[in-house]
C-alpha cells in the first residue's frame, strides 16, 4: 500500500507547501501535457530530474521514494507489455536497442507521471485543495467529493493494511498457491474492507445531515487564497517550460537523439 502514501498530505513548513494549489495544479498538468508528448528516453529523463528539486525543497524524500516504490509493479508490467507483446512478434531474433529504450521510456513516462502528481498532493493540503477548486467556480459538490475520496484514499489503504495484518496473525497465507488462490485468499480481506467503507460513509452522511449540509446555496470561507511572489515564479517556470517543450516537439522532435546512439557516438575514439 506504499503507493498510497503518496496521496497522503505531510504538513511540513516548506515554500512549497505554501504555495497556492492551483499554481501547483497548473504545473502538475504541464508536466502531465510534456510527459504525454514525448515518447523518447532524453526528454523524459530531463522530466524526472527537473522534478527532483520540487522533492528536496518541500522536504518529503522518504514519502515520495514510497509511492515511487508502491508503483514497481506496475512500472514492470508496462516495461514487459511494451517490450514482449508488442514488439517481439517483430524482432523475434534480436531486438535492437531502439526498442529496448523505447520500452524503457514508455515506463519513465508513467513514473514521471506518478512523480509529479506524488508531489502535489505531499505538498497540498485537502482543505486548501477543496477551496482552490471552489475559488476557481468549481461547483461546492464536486468539491466536496474531489477532497473526501482525496482524504479516504489513504484512511482506507492503512485500514486494508491493518486488516491483511490482523489476518495473516490468525494464520491467513496471502502468497501461497496459483494465481486464482491468491485471488481468493484476498477475499477476507476485501469483505471487511467493503464492510468498513460502506459505515465510513453512513457515519459521513449521517454527520453531513447533522451540519445541514447544503442548506444554504451561498458559502463562505474564513480563508481565502492569494497569489503571491512564490506563485507568479512558478507560473512563469512553468509557462517557459510548456513553451520550451512545444516548440522543441514541434521543430526539432525527429532530431532528438537515441540515449543508446549517443551514447555509442560518445564511446567511439
Amino acid at each position: 500500500m506504499s503507493v498510497f502514501d503518496g496521496l497522503k498530505f505531510r504538513r511540513v513548513h516548506s515554500p512549497i507547501h505554501q504555495l497556492d494549489p492551483r499554481i501547483k495544479l497548473f504545473y502538475v498538468l504541464v508536466i502531465f501535457a510534456i510527459a504525454i508528448l514525448f515518447n523518447q528516453l532524453i526528454p523524459l529523463i530531463l522530466l524526472f530530474l527537473l522534478q527532483l528539486p520540487f522533492v528536496f525543497i518541500a522536504g518529503v524524500q522518504r514519502e515520495w521514494i514510497r509511492s515511487l516504490r508502491g508503483a514497481l509493479f506496475f512500472s514492470i508490467m508496462i516495461f514487459l507489455f511494451n517490450f514482449v507483446f508488442s514488439y517481439w512478434p517483430i524482432y523475434p531474433l534480436q531486438p535492437p536497442p531502439s526498442l529496448l529504450e523505447h520500452s524503457i521510456a514508455l515506463t519513465l513516462r508513467f513514473i514521471v507521471l506518478i512523480e509529479s502528481f506524488s508531489v502535489f498532493f505531499l505538498t497540498t493540503s485537502p482543505d486548501h485543495l477543496g477551496l482552490a477548486l471552489e475559488q476557481s467556480h468549481v461547483p461546492y459538490e464536486f468539491c466536496f467529493a474531489f477532497t473526501t475520496a482525496v482524504r479516504f484514499v489513504p484512511v482506507l489503504a492503512e485500514e486494508a493494511q491493518t486488516i491483511m495484518d490482523a489476518q495473516k496473525a490468525r494464520g491467513l497465507e496471502l502468497e501461497r498457491g496459483n494465481f486464482i488462490k491468491k485471488v481468493k485468499n484476498y477475499i477476507p480481506i476485501l469483505i471487511p474492507l467493503i464492510v468498513s467503507a460502506i459505515r465510513r460513509s453512513l457515519e459521513l452522511a449521517e454527520a453531513m445531515e447533522s451540519r445541514a449540509w447544503g442548506a444554504t446555496e451561498k458559502r463562505t470561507n474564513l480563508y481565502v487564497l492569494k497569489i503571491e511572489r512564490g506563485d507568479c515564479i512558478l507560473i512563469l517556470i512553468s509557462a517557459l517550460i510548456l513553451i520550451i517543450a512545444v516548440y522543441v516537439w514541434i521543430f526539432h522532435r525527429e532530431q532528438i537523439p537515441l540515449l543508446t546512439s549517443f551514447l555509442v557516438s560518445v564511446g567511439s575514439p
